[in-house]
């Protein structure tokens, strides 16, 4: 991981776009070539034109007939899983965390894909900087390069099973949430199993969001303005730091926004069941993650991981977006409405026609430019922008 904040001038100059569950680990990143998902502040590269560009002309096209598991999935989605089976990448049950992380990735497919439909790469409206948060604990923080500080700040966890990927893989959120929210956006780079087990990567994501509170003006940040946002088990990480803030009496959150976040333990839920054969995450992958990040099953119930049966009252504002052909979607759910039970605020969108992973493919997916544009609008509204 020595090279994780070794930022080249292709990433300079484009984010990286979103990784899937097999993804290869953040020093290789650096090295591909860079493509950003478009922010609201980039004049050339419109939200509607993006859509249009990706989808509206037919660019964006699946080869082939739906896959059997997913007779639903949407064609841009089907094209990009399209080119991520092209890599023949062996099942993750199969590999070690150490192979595993040197996988091609969604990112990797979505890349492919835009250089076949010729979707072009639009600029990078951020500064970034690679910071160490606390010992042990580094972070990518993107700042914008248009507006007036003090900005809003989201701490961002980013996805993997706790074990694979990193800030690298998924530059492309963290950067669109800066262009389209104006915030400063600090992503953590938590560290992962199983070279540390559970709750490692939970007490490193808490540790991360107590030092933006108390360094947000350091980095042109409002501590009085701070959110977060994960993916997937940075999802989990989220509502994990959210609750974790309201138990330790610290400030929380203004708001969070989860994206099909692992929140529960239970892999016999009805999403579970039909995630067999599902691309890019199933049932078998989401058991491999629990086995390399928790201590024993029982660390399963802790309430950091299973928040679907956690205290969920007192809790910040909540968006959760759910993908439809994802073995989360369920929790995802369920999650949504315990935390309406708890009197908490909460925006629930699942996007039909979606996989795991689809967030932060704006460029190419049509569903996850809405689901960008969706968190996004969340998150000003908190902030009062």
């Amino acid at each position: 991981m020595k090279r994780i904040f070794s930022y080249p001038a292709a990433l300079a100059a484009a984010g990286l776009l979103l990784g899937g569950c097999n993804s290869k680990p953040t020093e290789t990143d650096t090295s591909k070539t860079a493509v950003v998902v478009p922010g609201e502040t980039n004049a050339a590269s419109d939200s509607t034109a993006t859509v249009a560009t990706a989808a509206g002309t037919g660019a964006v096209k699946p080869t082939g007939p739906k896959p059997a598991w997913g007779p639903t999935i949407a064609p841009e989605m089907q094209a990009v899983i399209e080119q991520l089976m092209s890599f023949k990448v062996p099942p993750l049950t199969s590999l070690t965390p150490q192979a595993a992380r040197k996988n091609p990735t969604a990112a990797d497919a979505a890349m492919k894909e835009m250089k076949v439909a010729g979707i072009p790469m639009p600029p990078m409206n951020v500064d970034t900087v690679g910071k160490t948060l606390v010992p042990g604990v580094k972070a990518r923080i993107y700042t914008p390069k248009t507006g007036t500080a003090p900005f809003p700040v989201i701490v961002y966890y980013h996805g993997g099973g706790w074990v694979i990927a990193g800030v690298d893989t998924y530059s492309s959120s963290a950067q669109a949430l800066a262009e389209d929210v104006g915030a400063v956006v600090v992503s953590v780079a938590y560290r992962q199993a199983p070279e540390h087990k559970f709750p490692t990567a939970h007490d490193d994501s808490f540790a991360a969001y107590q030092w933006v509170l108390k360094n947000a003006a350091s980095i042109k940040g409002d501590p009085k303005n701070v959110a977060v946002v994960g993916e997937s088990a940075g999802g989990g990480l989220a509502g994990a730091v959210s609750m974790m803030a309201r138990d330790k009496k610290v400030a929380l959150p203004k708001y969070q926004v989860l994206v099909y976040p692992i929140a529960g333990y239970d892999q016999n839920t009805p999403s579970y069941l039909k995630a067999t054969d599902y691309v890019p995450l199933n049932k078998a992958a989401m058991g491999w993650f629990f086995k390399n990040y928790l201590r024993t099953p029982a660390d399963g119930k802790d309430p950091r991981i299973d928040l679907v049966n956690a205290n969920l009252k007192g809790l910040p504002p909540t968006t959760i977006i759910g993908a439809e052909l994802d073995p989360l979607m369920s929790e995802g759910k369920t999650l949504a409405d315990n935390l309406e039970k708890a009197g908490v605020k909460v925006d629930y969108k699942l996007y039909p026609g979606t996989t795991h992973e689809f967030y932060g493919m704006g460029a190419v997916v049509p569903q996850a430019k809405e689901a960008e544009q969706l968190a996004a609008a969340d998150l000003k509204k908190a902030f009062g922008k």
